[in-house]
């Protein structure tokens, strides 16, 4: 979840460099997303939130385990770099890489797989900028995003022609990761969030 807030001393009008960017990040106690040289505080997130969060990643790690593919939840980055050398980077809620070259400590640049789980104040943030920004990334098969207050789910895709197809889940539906061969129902998502 983004907020408008700068960290201590700097003004929207500062810009920081990468390199600047990832020792307040190493340093500092509060998370923030880069976006082409500015920096965005990270507000907490809902109890909603927290518990989909996690019974995606409870279901993930097990079903990664053993292989080449890792999971990570909510406090890894995603650098992006854009084909203008624009650099973001993002805090998914949950996010999976599957290459070994991806070994950087406090971020990924190969994912497969993101899932952000929108809230009302980065719903809009997710839908467009993150998820043009995202599909950039020549690794990422899938981004996700989930609904905290409805069952509902997008699934963004990227197809063999390299195009980015949409497919829109309700309660009836299974929520298939191709990106990792993981299947999951509504209730796995939605445990201890919505009666069934």
């Amino acid at each position: 979840m983004r907020s408008e807030a700068m960290p201590s001393g700097l003004s929207p009008l500062n810009f920081l460099t990468v390199e600047e960017y990832l020792k307040l990040e190493q340093d500092g106690e509060i998370r923030h997303e880069y976006v082409a040289g500015q920096v965005y505080a990270m507000a907490g997130s809902s109890r909603e939130h927290n518990l989909i969060a996690g019974n995606i990643f409870a279901l993930l790690r097990p079903h990664l385990r053993g292989g080449s593919c890792r999971a990570f939840v909510s406090d890894m980055k995603v650098e992006i770099k854009t084909s203008s050398q624009t650099d973001f980077f993002y805090y998914p809620d949950v996010v999976v890489t599957c290459n070994p070259q991806d070994k950087e400590r406090y971020f990924l640049s190969s994912p497969c797989l993101v899932i952000e789980i929108l809230s009302p104040s980065t719903q809009a943030t997710d839908k467009r900028e993150k998820r043009i920004n995202y599909q950039t990334i020549e690794s990422l098969q899938e981004y996700v995003l989930i609904s905290q207050n409805e069952m509902k789910v997008e699934v963004y895709r990227r197809d063999n022609n390299d195009n980015w197809t949409v497919e829109t889940l309700d309660k009836d539906d299974d929520l298939q990761l191709d990106s990792v061969g993981l299947t999951l129902t509504m209730a796995d998502i939605y445990e201890d969030v919505f009666s069934f």
